[in-house]
């Protein structure tokens, strides 16, 4: 595949990542609040907690460490599942028959299919993560590309070392509770997200 290519489906998949990741959930989030859905809410936060690792992947990425790539592939795997693996919250909203059930629907159905294209995808640049000085080679580059750009608009004065130590910080915080809930919570309450 030529640089240009993989520069515009890298450019793309950010794009559409903002759309399905923030953008809509965001949205989604507003609405079931004041609408007064408690298990769309409720799956959205669950949806915001997991995804918080694709926020902390564009930090990592911004000091060029090598560890962004495995945490952002990882995000896409974890994201999917965090949206249908809770059998209350599915009954709740399989039974929704009105607008915002359909729309809600509509984009868990969305994003998931995005998260397992771009997951195939980036697996192809895992080695970018594992590979010794691999994360300086042409491809690997193009996939810093945005992150950079956003860093020079929204933290220009800001030293992209210092951006990573807040980011694995972030990250450590983040293993931390995933392995609370996967060890401790997750055999206690099983796939029920109230716990009942």
């Amino acid at each position: 595949m030529s640089l240009e290519l993989l520069r515009s489906l890298v450019w793309m998949d950010y794009r559409l990542a903002v759309l399905f990741t923030v953008v809509i959930p965001l949205i989604l989030l507003l609405w079931s609040t004041i609408q007064n859905v408690p298990a769309i809410t409720q799956l959205l936060i669950i949806y915001w907690r997991v995804s918080s690792l694709l926020a902390i992947t564009v930090y990592l990425m911004m000091p060029q460490w090598p560890v962004a790539y495995v945490t952002g592939w990882m995000a896409l795997v974890l994201i999917p599942i965090s949206l249908w693996f809770w059998v209350d919250l599915n009954e709740e909203i399989s039974d929704r028959q009105d607008l915002i059930g359909q729309v809600f629907s509509s984009w868990r159905w969305g994003v998931t299919l995005y998260c397992v294209l771009a997951a195939i995808a980036q697996a192809f640049y895992l080695r970018c993560g594992f590979v010794a000085g691999a994360v300086q080679t042409p491809s690997c580059q193009v996939w810093l590309e945005p992150p950079l750009m956003f860093k020079e608009i929204f933290h220009a004065q800001a030293r992209a070392g210092t951006l990573g130590f807040f980011a694995a910080v972030a990250l450590i915080i983040y293993m931390l509770y995933l392995s609370y809930f996967v060890f401790v919570r997750l055999p206690k309450q099983g796939r029920s997200a109230t716990g009942l």
